[in-house]
């Protein structure tokens, strides 16, 4: 099938304009997406509507809304971006210096008690790559070039990923000295019932989890929440309540102790995650198998 050149007559970098503010809902957070100013991304946009000769957005209050015609286009840049960002995959997988950047994408305790160290290390082995650490629970996404490599706990399943195992991670239940004093220092499993436990975002899976090995928990003990992990360890060493930790980091805080390790352990993997075509760039392989190498030995950063 034969291009007609002729009519692409309009200019990406304005599709890119439009796609970024439809997918992202506003002027403001696509111009920090795109690096750019918001009056530029705004002049973008509204000289993509002359060339096409259509409105694509329309203002409601102080907000955006897709035009009827705008939503049915959308799908045809949406598809353009993501052909762009192949593109740039299959480039970047071509690349042969080890000078440059990779992005890392790992959890908030990942990144905050064990990356660091495997960066400095890293760093001091290969001083021209430069990284950036992205601290995140959600997962980063590869194929649109969110980050170079990711640390995730479970198995990816897109054929266009590559993964490695890494290791099994053995989570327990810690709680300070001071607090354990402060509710009786229990002892049975029964005791427990009444303590407060410190909750993340899925509370109810570690409620019914936790129920199953013999407690008897309400969503009443998880009376302090957050949806950062750092923040919920500090939390714990602080004495806020019980809590789930990685035994290798617990293990390492003297001020913690196991909390009923009879019940046994909470266990998830630890997979090394990049995109195919990043597999073959000599840079992410390097960083790929040093991080695999560093990881495997299982120690957190003290």
């Amino acid at each position: 099938m034969s291009i007609d050149w002729k009519s692409i007559d309009f200019d990406w970098n304005r599709a890119r304009a439009f796609l970024a503010t439809a997918e992202l809902g506003s002027l403001s957070a696509a111009a920090k997406a795109l690096s750019c100013s918001q009056p530029t991304l705004s002049r973008q946009v509204n000289a993509l509507e002359d060339e096409l000769k259509v409105a694509l957005f329309e203002r409601v209050g102080k907000g955006l809304e897709l035009t009827p015609n705008g939503i049915e286009l959308l799908e045809y840049v949406r598809e353009m971006g993501n052909a762009a960002s192949f593109f740039s995959l299959a480039a970047s997988g071509k690349a042969e210096s080890i000078e440059g950047n990779v992005c890392i994408s790992a959890s908030e305790i990942m990144a905050a008690y064990e990356l660091p160290a495997i960066v400095a290390k890293l760093r001091k082995a290969e001083p021209k790559i430069a990284v950036e650490v992205i601290a995140s629970s959600a997962s980063s996404d590869l194929k649109r070039r969110e980050a170079d490599i990711a640390l995730r706990s479970y198995r990816p399943t897109q054929q266009d990923l590559i993964a490695k195992k890494i290791r099994d991670d053995d989570f327990f239940l810690y709680a300070t000295k001071q607090y354990l004093n402060s509710i009786g220092s229990p002892k049975t499993i029964d005791d427990f019932n009444k303590a407060d436990f410190i909750g993340l975002p899925d509370s109810m899976r570690i409620i019914s989890m936790l129920n199953q090995r013999g407690l008897y928990l309400t969503q009443d003990n998880f009376s302090l929440t957050t949806s950062n992990h750092t923040v919920y360890w500090e939390l714990l060493k602080q004495g806020g309540g019980i809590g789930f930790i990685p035994e290798t980091l617990g293990s390492s805080e003297g001020g913690v102790e196991k909390v009923l390790p009879q019940l046994g352990p909470y266990s998830t993997e630890l997979w090394l995650v990049t995109h195919r075509e990043l597999r073959t760039n000599r840079r992410i392989r390097y960083v790929f198998d040093f991080l695999s190498d560093e990881l495997t030995k299982n120690k957190y950063a003290t």
